[in-house]
């Protein structure tokens, strides 16, 4: 990813991107192949994957290891970083039912 002065900008257009999510969600606990993940994450086209995989490893969040493709060491920070905020959420769409 290009440098920036507003790094938490740049990340969030990432991960806002349809399926981004969705495929690092799938790759929380385990490495998967490509078809694999493909099937876990539903509906997704073949394009659409193969380029939020491409972005993600443009961006050292997913690694292709053998065959399957692994969060990252910042990936897998990240993703605790995620369920921290997921869990903040909740908390907050609780609090406003």
């Amino acid at each position: 990813m290009p440098a920036s002065r507003h790094p938490i900008n740049d990340l969030l257009e990432l991960l806002g991107r349809r399926w981004t999510l969705r495929v690092l969600w799938e790759l929380r606990d385990q490495p998967l192949p490509y078809r694999k993940l493909r099937a876990a994450c539903g509906n997704v086209s073949t394009s659409v994957l193969s380029t939020r995989l491409r972005e993600l490893r443009d961006a050292d969040i997913v690694e292709r290891t053998e065959g399957d493709y692994r969060l990252t060491e910042r990936g897998a920070a990240l993703g605790d970083q995620l369920l921290a905020l997921n869990e903040w959420a909740r908390r907050w769409a609780e609090s406003a039912e």
